[in-house]
This record gives structure tokens, sequence and C-alpha cells, in this order.
């Protein structure tokens, strides 16, 4: 199957994950997809924030099934060039046949491109574990949920959330931080599906992202002190030497199993093959 990963991350967003000696965003998602795949992938990967020749030669936007597209910095209500060229993107994707999975502002730009809004969250940032995510009705009966939990935990870092649906939208899940932590979608040939979180990142990758950010987790007071950060730092770096911290950190299995953390991919893969494939 031929996938297009979309980059939503500014180059200098990129090379900082990679000076840390972390994983892009697209890069993440290239592995995990690569890792949990049934399925042969072709995967190709643009960059539209880095300008506006973005695609490469040769490479057409009707070769691919399915659309991955990352979570970003950036913030959908600055439209800035590179948030607008995004917004255009996606609106070109979503008029052709295609399978399309966006993850925090994945999810934000295509739901913009569709006919909805996004705005800052007034209960603001959810940041490490989304904490509680619950299946409706709608989310338990749909295919990106087989096998899922109904009530699951999954890492996340967001400001801003998705305030109007687009038209038809069907609500497949929510928390106490926002009312929408997953949604689809069709418009005309495509079909979305979004997640608010992120069921790409893992706990080694989040480990570094919460050292990277952490006197916003401070301020914020995601932690009472820098003691219960490296608390969570250490555990999140090494799951196996610090096994011993996990009760007390209220881990889920949902959380650190990578059949449940990685299933929304998963069925996605699944469902697109079986749906949208043209191997």
């Amino acid at each position: 199957m031929n996938i297009l990963i979309v980059d939503g991350n500014e180059k200098v967003s990129s090379e900082k994950y990679t000076e840390l000696g972390m994983l892009t965003q697209y890069e993440v998602y290239q592995e995990v997809l690569e890792k949990i795949s049934a399925y042969e992938l072709n995967i190709s990967i643009i960059h539209p924030t880095w300008g506006d020749d973005f695609l490469p030669p040769g490479t057409n936007l009707e070769d691919f099934d399915g659309i991955a597209w990352t979570g970003s910095v950036l913030n959908i209500y600055d439209l800035r060039p590179d948030v607008r060229r995004q917004i255009d993107l996606a609106k070109i994707l979503l008029q052709k046949k295609n399978m399309i999975f966006g993850s925090c502002w994945g999810l934000q730009v295509l739901a913009t491109a569709a006919g909805g809004h996004v705005r800052k969250n007034p209960k603001g940032l959810e940041a490490v574990i989304a904490k509680k995510i619950t299946l409706n009705k709608q989310g338990i009966n749909h295919p990106m949920y087989n096998d899922k939990p109904y009530t699951f935990d999954s890492f996340c870092w967001h400001y801003d959330i998705v305030e109007k649906l687009p038209a038809n939208s069907i609500v497949l899940s929510s928390n106490d931080n926002s009312d929408y932590q997953s949604v689809t979608f069709s418009r005309n040939n495509s079909e979305v599906w979004g997640v608010q979180y992120h069921p790409e990142f893992n706990s080694k990758w989040i480990s570094g992202l919460i050292s990277q950010r952490k006197s916003i987790l401070l301020e914020e007071d995601f932690f009472s002190s820098e003691h219960d950060f490296n608390i969570m730092y250490n555990y999140l770096s090494d799951l196996n030497k610090y096994d011993s911290l996990r009760k007390d950190l209220e881990i889920s299995d949902t959380l650190i199993d990578d059949k449940i953390r990685y299933r929304e991919l998963i069925n996605w893969l699944t469902h697109l093959k079986d749906n949208f494939s043209s191997i």
C-alpha cells in the first residue's frame, strides 16, 4: 500500500528533536506504521511547512491510498503561510479517494479544511497522558476501535481543540479535557479518522518530549515538584528498569502495551487495505 505521511511541523521544530537525539514526529509515524503493518508499505513523506515546493519531483497526490498527518507545534488560528499551506493541502486531499488518519494537529487541520473550527482549549494544556478517554456508542461500534478497551489512556500534548466539528461528523470518544477526543467524517471520496491524542507516540519518545518541555510542565503544575517530574521521566524513559514506579504513577496497560496503544493505527491500516488500497 502507498502511504503518504504529511509532516505538520516546521523544519526548526524537527531539527530540535534531532538535536536531542529523538526521532522527529514524521519519523515516529513511519517507524510505527512499518512496525505494526501486516502489509507491505511504500511510505513517502512531505513537509508542507518547509516551502511551497513540498512535493518531490515525480510525486502525485493521486498515487496514495492512505494519508497520515502528524502533530505540530503550530496553531491553526494563527493562519500563517505554513498553516494555510496545510489547510489548502487538506482541502485538495479531501477531494480525492483517500483514507486519512490525523493525530492531534492532523485532526485540527483536517477539521478546519472541512469547515470546522479550532480554538485554544479553555481547560488548558493536556499533556503527557490523556486520561480516561471513553468511547461512546458510536466509538464502540466503529472499526477504528476494534479490540480497543472502552476506556483508555494515551500520550498527548495539545493546547488547542476542535470547537466546531465539520458537518456530518461523528464523535467517537471524549474525556474531561475534550468533548472530541476522536471523530470521523467523510468528504467526497475521502474518509477521515481523527484523534486529539497521539497513538503513535511511545513511552521512550514521550520521555524525550517532556524532558525538552520540563519547565512548561512545572509552570503548568502538571507535577508538584521537580522530584515528581523526575519519577515520571525515569519511568517513561525505561519501563522495565523502573517498573516498581508504575503502580504509584497509575499507569494503565492501555498506555504501555503496544498492541493496545497502537490499536487505532493497526485498525486504520486494516480498513485501508480492505476499502481503499489499489494494491
